[in-house]
């Protein structure tokens, strides 16, 4: 299988232009300034559970990147998720999340078995979609890359930040420590962590020990008040902002037209961000 990145469709609305793309079999797109011949960094962005790379939270974290910042941002849909077909596996544990869930039984040692098996296959992926953007002449090899992915996100984007030396700075959160805490403590790059307080899936502690375990000498926790699906909507702004302090953007104008949903849902019983 080809890992040549392929475009299949391109074009350019409100400032942004938005070009879906193919690497290895794996579906993506790419958000770019509409016209900037100069390199520019590039931030990849993780979906949540049970949506994917063009959900609301996801292009709407990227117009906020390309309008506010000048950056290029680019998502690849997860495995079993958006344009990727559902395996008997991926269906046994939505399968095994609902039952949970209608038992009012605790659906997150579901959740971080299924996040941490589709992080091993997302891994090499995303992996793979970072080379092949590097070889685009409006990013190239040797400019800074960041990550931002919440909940399921943060499950692929942990274990991905920690294995890949090309990553500057990363935005996490609103995930179980459990095999996130060994590749955290690899992980020594200035990030920013998302918290709600009173979150009903994931224990404040259990939050508040997986931020505690990056090796990060430079590392922020947000911590609002609220249930899981009320991360406030501000927390993008600052990610943003925290993007453009540490991969070299210049101001952060307002980045009109942007749309993006308050909060993420639980649509299919995995913890979406």
């Amino acid at each position: 299988m080809s890992s040549s990145l392929l475009f299949t469709s391109d074009f350019s609305a409100d400032g942004v232009r938005e070009r879906d793309f193919t690497v290895g079999g794996v579906p993506g797109v790419l958000w770019s300034p509409d016209s900037r011949p100069d390199r520019a960094p590039l931030v990849l962005i993780g979906h949540g559970g049970g949506i994917d790379k063009k959900a609301p939270a996801s292009a709407g974290r990227a117009r906020r990147l390309v309008l506010g910042c000048g950056f290029h941002a680019a998502a690849i849909d997860a495995p079993g998720h958006g344009d990727r077909p559902r395996t008997e596996h991926d269906e046994r544990e939505l399968d095994a999340m609902f039952a949970a869930r209608d038992a009012g039984e605790p659906e997150g040692p579901i959740i971080v078995r299924y996040n941490a098996y589709l992080a091993e296959q997302a891994v090499p992926e995303w992996r793979m979609t970072l080379d092949a953007l590097q070889e685009l002449p409006e990013i190239g090899a040797d400019g800074p890359v960041g990550y931002w992915g919440i909940n399921m996100g943060t499950a692929t984007g942990v274990p991905l930040v920690a294995s890949d030396a090309r990553f500057t700075a990363a935005v996490f959160g609103q995930h179980w420590p459990d095999f996130l805490v060994e590749p955290a403590r690899r992980i020594t790059i200035p990030i920013e962590f998302d918290l709600q307080w009173d979150d009903e899936h994931i224990p404040r502690s259990a939050g508040l020990a997986l931020f505690d375990a990056f090796a990060s000498t430079e590392k922020t926790l947000h911590a609002n008040a609220g249930r899981h699906k009320e991360l406030p909507r501000f927390e993008a702004d600052s990610a943003v902002r925290f993007f453009a302090r540490h991969l070299g953007g210049g101001s952060v104008g307002e980045a009109v037209g942007v749309s993006e949903s308050v909060s993420e849902s639980v649509a299919t019983g995995v913890v979406a961000a």
